[in-house]
């Protein structure tokens, strides 16, 4: 019997090392050979498949822009008001497909009013387009021309199943049995011993949250007082990137100086970018939708269900292998003499200088 017991641990063990392997990698080497420098990725074919599945087309030919304003046809249109009547109707129907494709308009409307904000879809949908024009027209130095749509992050259900919330920590009044949210696996932490809260330290908080820095440049004591504790933190954050993004850590750094702007791979800028840009998704336009949301879409401590990288991203270094899906789509796009974006995409305008 425990022969057979053997023999079938034997057998099933490729099948469990298989479950690990997430699609075919591939690598190339950025640097000198044996300095660490190769960058591995999913392949171009599981892309290709990707990008080929997880698109759908728009829900019938695009309309033309020119026309009568959806503001000047229908009461109570607040962000796509500018927008030609075609288009606001087309735009609805995609919205329809990616968000709520089995309920339908009623999702976010009463049919008997469709003007009435009464349904709180609605408050928070409308909210969502202000992002995401905000997100096309305002992050440009991270989603450059391929911009976003509700499908980047939706993918056909009504909340991104890539979504996170605080942590619940239980209080303890002495240093035993205290975690500091360590051996408590999240997705968030990619499923490490590391803090469980270490995204809310980066991309919530808004313009006050407090930048990635661990390496000291001088002898201690000196100027850098972080802790072994936030360290940790940010190794917990650089997993979740790199896992969401299916990609390794040379993808942006270079192995001989982690911490050298000068000598990282152009990816870096655009991450960091990314981790500003998510942060005012939740700071600017989720968490403010608190009062809105109800129990059931709020987490345990009842914030709302929040945004990090692999809401978008999906496993893959560009979400849906960098199709351009709102190109066709022009009422996504923040109009040119709209007002400038939240503040904390203005305070993001560049990366910080090299330590």
């Amino acid at each position: 019997m425990r022969r057979l017991i053997v023999l079938a641990c034997t057998a099933a063990l490729p099948l469990l090392l298989g479950g690990c392997e997430l699609g075919p990698k591939e690598s190339s080497q950025n640097g000198y050979r044996g300095t660490g420098m190769d960058t591995i990725a999913v392949t171009a074919a599981t892309k290709a498949a990707l990008k080929a599945n997880e698109a759908p087309p728009p829900p019938y030919t695009p309309p033309g822009t020119e026309g009568p304003r959806a503001a000047t046809i229908y009461k109570n249109v607040q962000v796509l008001g500018d927008v030609s009547d075609e288009q606001f109707n087309y735009t609805m129907a995609a919205i329809t497909a990616w968000v709520a494709p089995k309920e339908g308009c009623n999702y976010c409307h009463n049919p008997a009013n469709m003007a009435s904000d009464e349904i709180y879809t609605k408050v928070v949908a409308r909210k969502m387009l202000q992002m995401t024009r905000d997100i096309n027209g305002g992050w440009s130095n991270h989603v450059g021309k391929t911009g976003v749509t509700c499908w980047t992050c939706h993918r056909g259900q009504a909340v991104p199943t890539e979504h996170w919330t605080m942590p619940n920590v239980p209080e303890h009044k002495g240093v035993i049995r205290k975690k500091n949210g360590q051996n408590d696996p999240v997705a968030a932490s990619a499923y490490s011993s590391l803090p469980n809260d270490a995204v809310a330290m980066y991309l919530l908080g808004g313009n006050d949250t407090k930048p990635a820095r661990v390496n000291s440049t001088t002898m201690h004591p000196g100027p850098n007082k972080t802790r072994t504790m936030e360290a940790e933190k940010t190794y917990a954050m650089m997993m979740h990137i790199s896992k969401s993004l299916g990609v390794n850590c040379t993808t942006c750094h270079n192995a001989q100086s982690f911490q050298s702007w000068s000598s990282s791979n152009k990816q870096r800028v655009t991450a960091w970018h990314g981790l500003n840009m998510a942060r005012s998704i939740n700071h600017d336009y989720i968490s403010p939708l608190a009062p809105v949301f109800p129990a059931n879409r709020k987490g345990t401590m009842g914030d709302p269900f929040k945004a990090n990288c692999a809401t978008c991203h999906r496993g893959q270094n560009k979400p849906l292998g960098g199709y351009p899906m709102a190109k066709d789509y022009p009422a996504l796009w923040k109009p040119a003499a709209a007002k400038p974006i939240a503040t904390t995409a203005a305070a993001a305008s560049s990366p910080p200088a090299a330590p």
